[in-house]
């Protein structure tokens, strides 16, 4: 099996030779970008299978360019770490509502690094899926349509673009439609048990789905003391 390429945004030459050793120790072949425009052009030119981004860059900042990867169609579904000093939860929120799969704070123990990022690589669809049993991997729920294997979403017949978490989110919400899950059972199920995260971050990527989502969206209902549902009416 061929390795995946590991994409590396960081500025300070420490932490990036660091990541990289620890990274290419576990694996993975390793790109290195000092700014967010080196790395913009370098995603362009050659697709890696994970970002590993840096909040604080000089010119284009880690958020900016995360909201530039989900914007560009060829790039949506890419996944995207974000690697920042700043564990505050409204710096960590702002990271996720950018778009990122998941985040890891400085200072950060590699081993878990390592682990979160293939955390997120293991929730990345096959390039190769087919299209045999493929209504096995489509969920249908109101208006929606939620194919797994294509990692793809659609909304009466229009195509939603999806962050990795948000995608895993709402195909939980749907295929148990009118079941409630408390935010912890949200988190296990989409990030593994390993992933530390505030409820306030679930929070966000539901807000997230539901303006993407349009009219559908107010189908995710909030249960009042647990958490959320799909409603099945």
């Amino acid at each position: 099996m061929a390795k995946q390429t590991i994409l590396i945004v960081e500025d300070d030459e420490d932490i990036q030779q660091l990541v990289s050793y620890n990274l290419i120790k576990a694996g993975f072949n390793v790109e290195c970008a000092d700014t967010g425009e080196e790395a913009l052009a370098g995603i362009r030119a050659a697709v890696p299978d994970l970002v590993l981004l840096d909040l604080m860059l000089p010119g284009i900042d880690g958020s900016e360019l995360c909201r530039r990867i989900r914007g560009d169609e060829r790039l949506s579904g890419l996944p995207v770490v974000m690697l920042t000093a700043r564990g505050e939860d409204l710096d960590v929120v702002a990271g996720l509502d950018s778009g990122a799969d998941d985040y890891v704070t400085k200072p950060f123990s590699p081993a878990i690094l390592v682990s979160r990022i293939k955390a997120v690589l293991r929730r990345k669809p096959p390039a190769n899926a087919s299209a045999g049993g493929e209504e096995t991997t489509r969920v249908r729920v109101h208006d929606l349509l939620i194919d797994s294997g294509r990692h793809q979403v659609s909304v009466a017949g229009k195509t939603v673009e999806l962050t990795l978490t948000e995608f895993g989110i709402l195909e939980l919400l749907a295929k148990r439609a009118g079941w409630a899950f408390s935010r912890q059972q949200i988190i296990d199920a989409v990030r593994g048990y390993e992933y530390i995260v505030t409820p306030r971050a679930v929070d966000v990527q539901i807000s997230s789905l539901r303006k993407k989502l349009g009219a559908t969206g107010k189908k995710i209902e909030t249960v009042r003391g647990i958490g959320y549902r799909m409603g099945d009416g």
